[in-house]
């Protein structure tokens, strides 16, 4: 475990500085899954492909078991699992909420969803993979594990809705009128 230290001018080591960002990056991360337990009925409710449903229905359960996973990387590192408001994540609901209200129901609209899922995707495996190193550089390969875990989960998403959306839906959005 990173200890806090100070370097010659006063200020914290970059062990400690890298275990503080880490913890900030965790909330931040944390905040985001919770806020996409909350966003993601709203998408599967917008949804007209009975295929694209069922992947945003199932990712739901899956992001609920990121957040307990969460909660347990929080504890293996000693800490109280506390969420800090994610601007980014934040935004990506926002543009997604946006579009479903701009788009009418149809294979369209479902193309949108897709998109903004596959956003809200990339977000997460470009944190996730970062937390990952973070975890591994500060030595905490219990919580490295469990965040390994989830990275590859999010890239599982990631991979299903992109052969959802190749299988059908942007052939039909873009034949349609």
């Amino acid at each position: 475990m990173a200890t806090k230290t100070t370097n010659q001018n006063g200020g914290a080591s970059r062990e400690s500085g890298l275990r503080e960002l880490f913890l900030d990056e965790l909330k931040d991360i944390y905040w985001a899954e919770k806020a996409l337990v909350k966003a993601l009925p709203k998408m599967a409710k917008k949804a007209t492909s009975s295929e694209l449903v069922a992947a945003i229905e199932d990712h739901l359960s899956v992001t609920e078991t990121h957040v307990e996973r969460l909660e347990q990387v929080f504890d293996t590192l000693g800490e109280k699992a506390a969420a800090k408001k994610c601007e980014a994540m934040d935004g990506l609901i926002t543009e997604a909420e946006d579009l479903m209200k701009e788009i009418e129901d149809g294979v369209v609209r479902d193309a949108a969803i897709i998109s903004a899922a596959q956003k809200v995707e990339h977000y997460e495996i470009a944190s996730y993979g970062t937390l990952v190193a973070f975890a591994n550089t500060l030595g905490e390969s219990e919580a490295a594990e469990l965040l390994e875990e989830t990275l590859d989960e999010e890239k599982e998403a990631d991979q299903l809705l992109t052969e959802i959306a190749m299988s059908s839906i942007n052939l039909d959005a873009a034949s349609e009128e």
